[in-house]
């Protein structure tokens, strides 16, 4: 069984290690968000490639959710008193060497999909990741600062500032030039079963959907197209995807959110969706729309659990499209 999983960030990463537990032998691929990379210190830094491949290696820091496990800051210590970098933006050590290395290859003129090969070839992941686009599409958000809008890197926004400035609109330069990187698209059309995991809808999803040709693939696809809610009760799992949906006009809650992916059979691209426990009022209503809906224990705590969850979207997947619709 070819599954194709869209993620982005720690919801995607702990969703993966679910869905490798959950489908051993099956051909997992994982279409990575792209659109919270940047230049920093003169290095590409790709924060949910490596997220997403820190955990399936077993490496990541799970206490502080990011980086890797055993981590030093000596090298960042140093940048800061060159006064080069960003201050509240830290790069450890080891995850230094990732980035190093990426860059290399990056000014050897090798395409960022080859380089994830690459440094993922370094542990047994048994998920292949695959950047959205090999081209440079950064997420910025334009912010106002005590009315005054202002021009803010995703990151800066997210990490510096936790989200707190209300965001006006994100912005993508470059956005309509980019593809997806290779391998993308037939990953979209070959699949059994594809799944959007539980990550920000707006900048982890929804930049991977906008890349030209995607959402289109995805429409098109043979495969079942099957959701997990990254809202639970109203509120989100982890992060500020709140401040994100509301720059969007989107309700915080799991109805609002599959709504707003829309079901396949109205020209959106949920065919099912998986709702938390919490939001089980939501499920007639939703079948309603179009997208065949099951609430169950939504909670990634560990490896069994995202598993059970990973189960589930996989079941409701093999109900076949026709089914789900």
């Amino acid at each position: 069984m070819k599954i194709t999983v869209l993620a982005g960030g720690v919801g995607g990463a702990r969703f993966l290690l679910g869905m490798r537990a959950a489908a051993p032998t099956d051909d997992v691929r994982a279409i990575v968000n792209t659109g919270d990379d940047m230049w920093l210190a003169g290095l590409r830094i790709t924060p949910d490639l490596d997220s997403i491949m820190y955990a399936l290696a077993g490496v990541n820091d799970t206490e502080r959710g990011w980086g890797r496990v055993g981590e030093t800051e000596r090298v960042s210590a140093e940048l800061a008193a060159w006064g080069v970098g960003w201050p509240w933006f830290t790069l450890g050590d080891l995850d230094l060497g990732a980035h190093i290395s990426r860059t290399s290859w990056l000014r050897e003129g090798i395409p960022l999909s080859t380089v994830v090969d690459r440094l993922t070839a370094r542990w047994p992941l048994g998920v292949r990741l695959m950047p959205a686009t090999d081209d440079e599409v950064e997420t910025h958000v334009v912010v106002s600062d005590d009315g005054v809008e202002r021009d803010l890197h995703f990151q800066e926004w997210w990490t510096r500032y936790r989200a707190a400035l209300p965001a006006l609109r994100f912005e993508q330069p470059g956005l309509a030039q980019a593809s997806p990187a290779p391998g993308v698209l037939e990953a979209i059309a070959d699949a059994d079963l594809i799944v959007i995991a539980p990550s920000n809808p707006v900048v982890s999803i929804g930049t991977i959907m906008a890349l030209p040709g995607i959402r289109a693939a995805l429409q098109d696809a043979a495969a079942p197209i099957v959701g997990v809610s990254p809202i639970i009760g109203g509120a989100v799992v982890r992060g500020m995807a709140d401040a994100c949906l509301t720059a969007i006009g989107v309700e915080t809650s799991a109805e609002a959110v599959a709504l707003h992916y829309g079901a396949r059979s109205a020209g959106g691209l949920l065919d099912g969706w998986l709702a938390d426990d919490a939001d089980a009022a939501a499920v007639d209503d939703l079948a309603a729309a179009g997208i065949a809906t099951r609430a169950m224990h939504l909670w990634m705590r560990d490896e069994a659990t995202s598993a059970a969850i990973a189960s589930a979207a996989i079941g409701l997947g093999s109900a076949g499209r026709s089914s789900v619709r």
